[in-house]
């Protein structure tokens, strides 16, 4: 089993994750969280009766969600759990899973957590969840239950879970809802119950006994590599220190051998007479004259001006310009004259547009289809603040590969991408897999991350159907970025390559100079997207 502490994440993001870890992974997986304020249902939920307010006017979001029971509530201070797990069968392996035995398990578990912390609770006849006092007068609900159970007899994988009243703002679920539309007995939480525990301890309580309720030995060896399930704690709001800078000299592997020919020269003209941005350029890659001289180029859509300011990046973090309405053509006809026959398009963040800018790389797609119908074109995209409806915009244009960085290990996520999330990215890529689309991601090394981190980052992507992982060694690009901690060796990132390909992932691209872009075309290929031949016009 695989425990994740994901921090606080928007409920729509978690489901996202729960859905491609769902259809996806081969391990069981605990998610265990916190949401922003929402209210959720189940089909039968009775909204008329059971919701006392209008969501949006108390800060909350409201979501139809595919489980039983009526509403409930998930904020700030609820422990939420999600296991996602492949139940035994009733009666042997050929036989659907037992349901009701998980639920009890389930209750088990949160019963034997409070214990723990001197807490005596249990089960009420009649009444989901976990209780207090449950046989008298003053019972209380301290814990609501809803699953859903996958039908068939080979399918028995399970999603939604629990969410445990640890300290939230119980008007949400006294005077805005019936919970769980029980409105003859009322809730609780520890904190009214004089513990003094906090989200942290009772998160690491829940992993470690479903662990020993659930877990089976899991342990997958490559040639030098064990990868043992762990226990992955990553406060959002508690970044580490990344590290001291290192002041040697870089080593000889992280000298790259920089040779301008003809193709390279030519591909600069082309660009500037069409007034186009690399991000080969802007990022300052270490492989531009190597992809330049073989033809091809990362294109940066929608300006040189990123709304973010990751404490890796070298792009510019000014405030940026309207979107360029022609950009779209003069990209099509940059990739007619270089004869491409694999394109990347990537893009700043653009938080600043109510879309994140991804209606403007959907058009890019179809303009470079429109005139080069031959070419498959990899899009490396911003998260759109897990914007759904702006996520679909460009799913409907199907780019070939859909690449979005995770960039780091899930405790590092705060102090390098502050405007961006582990739970998030993890989630947008699901998305984009559970659309029908080659996924791809990619990471850096030296930024004080550690080894069984890398390996849970590399079962993660995995675990959600990512087909590409690239990974590459961090440079700092000034003195003003975060500091590089280390560097890895060529023999290490071999190491990361067989255990990625190992975990399932179709091409793992690792190296100390490799970037998001390099050996696209090749990766793609080994991912099932079909390459034209390529022809020079």
């Amino acid at each position: 089993m695989r425990a994740r502490w994901l921090g606080r994440v928007n409920y729509r993001d978690a489901l996202a994750l729960q859905e491609g870890l769902f259809a996806y992974a081969k391990d069981d997986y605990l998610l265990m969280l916190e949401h922003h304020h929402v209210f959720t249902y189940g089909a039968s939920a009775d909204l008329e009766r059971n919701l006392r307010c209008t969501p949006r006017e108390v800060g909350a979001d409201l979501v139809r969600v595919n489980r039983g029971g009526d509403i409930t509530y998930h904020g700030p201070g609820q422990l939420v759990v999600y296991p996602i797990r492949s139940l035994p069968g009733k009666f042997g392996d050929a036989s659907p899973a037992d349901v009701t035995a998980y639920v009890c398990s389930v209750e088990q578990l949160v019963i034997d957590s409070l214990a723990e912390f001197g807490v005596d609770a249990g089960r009420k006849a009649g009444y989901p969840g976990v209780w207090l006092e449950a046989d008298t007068q003053r019972a209380r609900k301290i814990c609501a239950i809803g699953v859903r159970v996958a039908r068939g007899a080979t399918a028995r994988r399970t999603m939604h879970g629990f969410a445990l009243n640890v300290d939230p703002d119980m008007r949400y679920m006294r005077e805005h809802i019936v919970p769980c539309g029980i409105g003859e007995w009322p809730v609780t939480s520890l904190r009214e119950e004089g513990c003094s525990a906090t989200l942290r301890e009772v998160a690491d309580v829940v992993s470690r006994l479903a662990a020993q309720r659930w877990a089976t030995q899991q342990s997958r060896a490559t040639d030098d590599l064990n990868v043992t399930d762990r226990v992955d704690v990553a406060w959002e709001y508690e970044p580490d220190v990344v590290g001291m800078q290192i002041n040697e000299r870089k080593p000889e592997w992280l000298r790259p051998h920089v040779q301008h020919g003809s193709e390279v020269l030519a591909t600069k003209k082309t660009l500037r007479d069409l007034q186009l941005v690399t991000v080969c350029e802007e990022a300052g890659c270490p492989n531009l004259s190597e992809c330049w001289r073989d033809g091809t180029a990362t294109f940066m859509v929608l300006g040189e001006r990123c709304t973010r300011a990751c404490g890796f990046c070298l792009v510019d973090t000014r405030k940026p310009e309207p979107p360029a309405i022609d950009e779209p053509r003069r990209v099509a006809e940059a990739v007619a004259q270089m004869g491409l026959q694999h394109t990347v398009l990537t893009m700043v963040a653009r938080d600043d547009l109510p879309d994140g800018g991804f209606a403007h790389v959907a058009a890019c797609i179809e303009e470079i289809r429109r005139h080069n119908p031959s070419t498959a074109v990899e899009t490396l995209v911003s998260d759109a603040k897990g914007d759904d409806t702006s996520l679909q915009l460009l799913f409907a244009a199907r780019p070939n590969v859909f690449n979005h960085n995770i960039e780091t290990v899930a405790r590092l996520q705060r102090v390098v991408r502050p405007s961006a999330g582990y739970a998030r990215s993890l989630s947008v890529l699901a998305r984009a897999r559970r659309a029908g689309l080659v996924t791809k991601s990619g990471f850096m090394l030296g930024l004080g991350e550690e080894r069984h981190e890398v390996e849970s980052l590399l079962a993660d992507l995995a675990s959600i159907g990512v087909s590409i992982v690239t990974i590459g060694q961090y440079l700092r690009p000034t003195s003003d970025h975060l500091p590089v901690t280390r560097w890895a060796s060529p023999d290490e990132f071999a190491q990361y390559q067989r255990l990625g390909e190992r975990l399932g992932i179709t091409h793992v691209e690792a190296s100390p100079l490799t970037r998001s872009s390099y050996h696209a075309k090749r990766a793609a290929g080994e991912a099932g997207v079909t390459v034209p031949v390529l022809v020079r016009r």
